[in-house]
């Protein structure tokens, strides 16, 4: 009888800033994840496509390179894996509504708070 892979928690990590965006996957990585990285949403959208029902968390920066938002991009992500958990972040107050069950962080956030949520995607 063969053995069982163990299971690997997938995160898509969308942030325009690379400092920002290093820093996210490092303490996803530390947190077991295997990070997929994306600095605009078109390129997470690709991701989506083919990756969403495998994915566990999704975390996202409002202001991204190219013509979609991050609150755009919570909402193409709901609606391919609706018990995805979705972070929308940013340093400004939004100004669009998230899609149901998604969550908003203001900046700065705390590590703590990555992992706290890298914590609880898992257990979804």
């Amino acid at each position: 009888m063969g053995q069982l892979e163990p299971f690997t928690a997938i995160a898509l990590v969308v942030e325009d800033d690379a400092m920002q965006r290093e820093m996210l996957c490092l303490l996803l990585e530390e947190s077991g994840y295997q990070v997929i990285q994306c600095e605009s949403a078109e390129a997470a959208e690709l991701v989506l496509e083919k990756n969403a029902g495998a994915l566990c968390l999704m975390l996202t920066d409002v202001q991204l390179a190219g013509r979609m938002n991050g609150v755009e991009l919570a909402h193409v992500a709901r609606d391919r894996n609706p018990k995805l958990d979705v972070v929308v972040t940013s340093g400004r107050p939004l100004m669009q509504p998230l899609p149901d069950g998604a969550k908003f962080w203001a900046k700065p956030w705390a590590p703590l708070d990555v992992l706290r949520e890298a914590e609880i995607a898992q257990l979804n």
